[in-house]
């Protein structure tokens, strides 16, 4: 199967933004001032612009692509769109696993999502890590990236997120570091837990298993005051003011998980391998999702979930949140 022109932009666009962080290639050009900045813009279809960014906070170029309403001659809406532990730099992503771009052709909005960031949490890390190098994504999402948004397009100001599965995580914490950036923030499979023994054990499956970094150098030793700074459930009283929406399944086999499914495409393996690895992740997702929203609750903060009674950790199911969430964002954001 060919690749278009878009998907094959931002593959370049990935590689050029690795070997700057590799030092193999100038990560800005020649003689230019220190400071985040756009670097370079590709037109890639008349529906989606992607922006080569630099991080001054990460020192690095970070590939953003942005999908644009079809009415660009009024200031619209941002909806910042996280990929999963993969950071958009494999083949499970937006873009790839789901129909979002056709979703969102006729949707007044812009659709951010970078493409970078794989095993990293969409964290500041507290040092630099020898496989994943240097990650500031909290920083690089919520000082440097809006602002040059906004001036490159116009849009209202007016912000929400959204990410699954290791990004579920990373938004609650986003929306958490920044109060007053995003007006809602909707997380998808995402675990809330992260100072807890189960929890760290989710996150080590993400950044050590399968990231092969360490993840005391994200946020310090386990038992450290960095774990518990960064647990959505210990902080969920900071996203008081903040529209929360949250989704799971139970892990069940439910509406996706057939033969004939997209994301399964016929192949009996991915059918059972959806069922039982995505089912297995699910049942602790849907754990986590239930004692958030309890917390949540219990503290008089307005909350709004999906507790799905089927569902295992996969796109066909964040397909079906994003689609029924969104008009719900879209309200939030007028």
């Amino acid at each position: 199967m060919g690749v278009n022109g878009g998907r094959f932009r931002t593959v370049l666009l990935t590689v050029t933004a690795l070997l700057a962080a590799l030092g193999c290639v100038s990560a800005s050009p020649a003689g230019a001032e220190p400071g985040s900045r756009v670097i370079d813009r590709y037109v890639d279809d008349p529906q989606q612009t992607t922006l080569l960014v630099h991080s001054a906070a990460m020192d690095r170029s970070v590939a953003v692509t942005v999908l644009t309403p079809r009415d660009r001659s009024r200031p619209a809406p941002v909806l910042y769109l996280l990929n999963g532990a993969g950071g958009g730099e494999d083949s499970a992503t937006w873009d790839a696993r789901t129909t979002y771009k056709k979703y969102f052709a006729d949707k007044n909005a812009y659709v951010v999502t970078p493409i970078g960031g794989a095993f990293s949490y969409y964290t500041d890390w507290q040092r630099d890590d020898p496989v994943l190098g240097r990650n500031k994504w909290q920083t690089f999402l919520t000082e440097e990236l809006p602002p040059i948004i906004d001036e490159e397009f116009p849009t209202t100001g007016a912000n929400a997120i959204a990410g699954i599965s290791m990004a579920g995580t990373s938004v609650l914490n986003l929306a958490i570091a920044a109060p007053g950036l995003y007006r809602s923030v909707a997380a998808f499979s995402g675990c809330a837990r992260t100072s807890d023994p189960a929890g760290q054990q989710y996150i080590r499956m993400v950044v050590e298993d399968r990231g092969g970094a360490n993840m005391v150098n994200m946020w310090g030793p386990l038992s450290g005051p960095g774990w518990r700074a960064n647990d959505p459930y210990l902080n969920a009283e900071k996203l008081r003011g903040t529209k929360v929406y949250m989704t799971s399944g139970t892990g069940l086999p439910g509406s996706h998980e057939r033969l004939g499914d997209p994301s399964i495409d016929g192949s009996a393996f991915d059918l059972v391998n959806q069922a039982v690895v995505g089912g297995g992740i699910e049942v602790a997702i849907d754990i986590c999702t239930r004692q958030m929203v309890q917390r949540m609750r219990a503290l008089g903060l307005p909350v709004q979930v999906n507790l799905r009674p089927t569902g295992t950790h996969s796109w066909g199911y964040w397909q079906d949140d994003l689609y029924a969430t969104w008009p719900k964002l879209a309200r939030d954001l007028r």
